[in-house]
């Protein structure tokens, strides 16, 4: 691999000082996931990174920032998140890559990845790995930005106000997408449209010529509008006016087609990848193409070799009690438009459909009625049984005919007991949870990944 960054220029960028000049090719705040190669970078939390720095350099590491002394081929550095924050900068001011930062309620990893897909049809493009959407993520996705890339797309989250203005102003990107505005985090927010507000802030590190795409479909976009006055717009959606119109689609279990209208020219999407909600990602991609100035016809074919991000609908054939069984893996996170979107997408598999859900965290006062409110969209979907896990479950739970009621777990060891006595042959089992209730782990055992 080629050297991403040499110590001096890390030094340079970071205004500290070199004890020996290495080159890197990557960057890592983990030893854990650390490439040979890599830039350890520790940070001081809850435990000091600097205590790890021995165990990066037997495991490859070529160089190391650090605010301490006695460490051989390292620059060392006031504060290390400042330094990981300032060799970002650094990353993107030396990039003549297009920047799209992506966010939303629902959907944005997703958009994310396929984005770069269909974008390394173009040339070289460089993403945001698993969700490093964070203030660390971010700086993290900018610092190992290859000089080369052509595209970069960008991941960007937020739980409190102000985080996406931060984030923003660090990508400084050219586009910038808003999925959709849901009840996500709204145990920190006052309202809804609070919740569109901070969203909103993506705006505040567009480029002066840049671009903001928004969903027509969604109830806050005129607000979010309203506040973005002067910029240039984009919308996608199934709304009159949309310059991305969603004109017509249909779906499977494997996938599915959509039909697109922009400035009258008709894009046709197929996907490989199930669910409606589907439509509004194959739109907003085709909008940041559409805002990129690219040829339509290619990042619609491109999307076809779009497939499902792990833990995010990925399926997999698993054996359970030695049953054949259908494994949809939504275990990533969760909140009450992702959970009707995923148990919608089941519906379209064939087989008796058992769910594994898990509590959604962060959804303020009325939570239990968002989880009782799951009730319904799984009986229309046909679920045959609902295993629990979480207090608001319970809520579920109480909501549920009586034959859908499976157990109500605190967990995750009691969910796995009980499930080989849930599961016939041919079922399809869908999961999905908040990521604290550790659903995850059990999506990754029963496909023999942990």
């Amino acid at each position: 691999m080629s050297i991403l960054w040499s110590s001096k220029e890390i030094a340079v960028a970071t205004g500290g000082t070199e004890t020996a000049a290495f080159g890197v090719t990557g960057l890592s705040i983990d030893t854990r996931t650390l490439q040979a190669g890599d830039l350890f970078v520790p940070l001081i939390d809850t435990r000091d990174g600097h205590d790890f720095i021995d165990a990066a350099m037997t495991a490859g590491a070529t160089g190391t920032l650090t605010e301490k002394d006695g460490f051989s081929r390292a620059v060392k550095v006031a504060d290390t998140k400042v330094a990981l924050q300032a060799l970002g900068q650094a990353g993107r001011d030396r990039s003549s890559a297009k920047r799209i930062a992506v966010t939303g309620s629902v959907g944005k990893t997703s958009v994310k990845d396929a984005l770069a897909v269909m974008l390394a049809t173009y040339g070289a493009t460089h993403k945001s790995q698993r969700s490093f959407n964070n203030h660390l993520g971010v700086p993290i996705t900018l610092a190992t930005l290859p000089p080369e890339a052509e595209f970069a797309v960008f991941e960007t989250g937020m739980n409190h106000t102000g985080e996406l203005t931060d984030l923003s102003k660090q990508v400084a990107p050219h586009i910038a997408l808003i999925t959709t505005v849901a009840g996500a985090h709204q145990a920190n927010f006052e309202s809804l449209e609070a919740i569109a507000d901070a969203k909103a802030e993506i705006r505040h590190g567009l480029m002066p010529d840049g671009v903001l795409i928004l969903n027509a479909d969604n109830d806050y976009t005129p607000r979010i509008r309203a506040q973005a006055a002067g910029l240039n717009i984009l919308t996608f959606g199934v709304a009159e006016g949309s310059d991305v119109a969603i004109v017509a689609s249909n779906h499977h279990a494997q996938g599915g087609n959509v039909r697109l209208r922009v400035e009258g020219q008709q894009i046709d999407v197929t996907l490989q990848v199930a669910g409606r909600h589907w439509d509004h990602n194959a739109a907003a991609c085709i909008a940041v193409a559409h805002a990129l100035g690219l040829d339509l016809r290619k990042a619609a074919r491109a999307l076809r070799n779009v497939t499902a991000s792990d833990g995010r609908g990925d399926v997999t054939q698993v054996e359970i009690a030695g049953q054949s069984v259908t494994l949809i893996d939504e275990s990533y996170n969760a909140n009450p438009t992702s959970m009707r979107a995923a148990i919608s997408a089941a519906s379209l598999v064939a087989g008796r459909k058992v769910a594994i859900l898990g509590d959604m965290y962060e959804l303020g006062p009325d939570e239990l009625e968002q989880h009782a409110a799951l009730a319904g969209p799984l009986v229309d979907a046909g679920f045959a049984r609902v295993l629990m896990i979480g207090e608001c479950m319970r809520a579920l739970r109480g909501a549920l005919p009586q034959g859908l009621r499976a157990i109500q777990a605190d967990t995750i060891d009691m969910i796995d007991a009980a499930l080989d006595d849930e599961i016939q042959a041919g079922d399809v089992l869908l999961i999905k949870g908040s990521n604290a209730t550790g659903l995850g782990r059990l999506a990754k055992r029963l496909k023999g990944e942990g």
